[in-house]
């Protein structure tokens, strides 16, 4: 008897260490890559992928009654397609309205992304 208790006992604590043991966390997913449309999609940040523009969020509106107001000033963004001559091929970005009259004035996207280090093939 007192043999059946302790296998019991034995299996009982078995039992308990593997329940707290869990599965192995996956940290990517081999399908991610493979993904094409909508599930592909991804957020990113409201931010012009030449020169880096960002949101002005320390702007403030003054009411009639002299009330300052916190507001957000978002970046004009564009989504625009340029044919790069070094890839090419045709390579969509979102850039700002300013980016976009940056890049007519250097005379295309590859003399603008020289001139501001910014990888083509990214994007």
């Amino acid at each position: 008897m007192s043999k059946f208790l302790t296998l019991l006992l034995a299996v009982i604590a078995i039992a308990q260490a593997t329940a707290f043991m869990g599965t192995p966390v996956v940290t990517s997913r081999q399908g991610a890559t493979q993904r094409t449309g909508a599930a592909s999609m991804e957020m990113r940040a409201r931010v012009c992928d030449l020169l880096g523009k960002k949101p002005n969020r320390k702007a403030r509106v003054v009411t009639f009654s002299h009330k300052r107001i916190h507001k957000v000033q978002e970046v004009n963004l564009q989504t625009k397609r340029f044919f790069s001559e070094d890839l090419d091929r045709k390579v969509k970005l979102r850039l700002s309205t300013k980016g976009i009259k940056t890049i007519n004035k250097l005379g295309g996207i590859d003399a603008a992304a020289k001139k501001f280090k910014v990888d083509l093939k990214k994007y």
